[in-house]
């Protein structure tokens, strides 16, 4: 699948993506704030990553942004089936693309498409509480606060760290006003 907004394209991931994937999220800033990727992040890691089966109602999309001279990979947003009941929304930017609104504009194309394409009806979602800027987001993509702040490992961290949870009713019947193609 592939999306595509004003200013960003969201395309599936390829295995010759590894490079500029491993230079995008290998930040250790970046992923301190993510559950499952290591750090540091290596080439191998992207390559490992991009060779992964996906499951039917699993989507991830490479975040690209079209505002410079060519597109260049930004970020990284996808929906994966937890182990509980439902699926889990989850994504991550680039240090050079934080605080352009990528998040919130990728965000609302990927909803979209969980709502629209994949026909899910509940999206989980969580940030650990020391980036409340991932929150913020969550929540201008609808996403409801649970309540609950749960240990949840960082691979990076090495650690258990708190995480507040989220979630979207994705059942509420919205038109699609997203630009999609299978």
């Amino acid at each position: 699948m592939f999306a595509r907004t004003s200013r960003l394209t969201l395309r599936p991931a390829w295995p010759e993506d590894a490079p500029a994937l491993s230079q995008a999220i290998g930040h250790e800033q970046v992923v301190k704030m993510l559950s499952r990727v290591p750090w540091p992040y290596a080439l191998r890691d992207a390559q490992d990553f991009l060779s992964r089966p996906r499951a039917r109602t699993e989507a991830f999309f490479l975040i690209l942004s079209h505002e410079q001279e060519y597109p260049r990979i930004v970020g990284g947003m996808g929906i994966h089936p937890e182990e509980k009941a439902g699926h889990e929304f989850g994504y991550w930017l680039t240090p050079g693309a934080w605080g352009r609104g990528y998040a919130t504009e990728a965000g609302r194309a990927v909803v979209a498409i969980a709502r629209h394409a994949l026909g899910l009806k509940l999206l989980h979602a969580g940030h650990f509480v020391d980036n409340p800027a991932s929150g913020r987001v969550l929540t201008k993509l609808g996403f409801r606060p649970t309540g609950a702040v749960v240990p949840r490992h960082c691979q990076a961290r090495g650690t258990d760290m708190p995480c507040a949870e989220f979630e979207l009713d994705l059942s509420e019947g919205r038109p699609c006003e997203e630009r999609m193609a299978a």
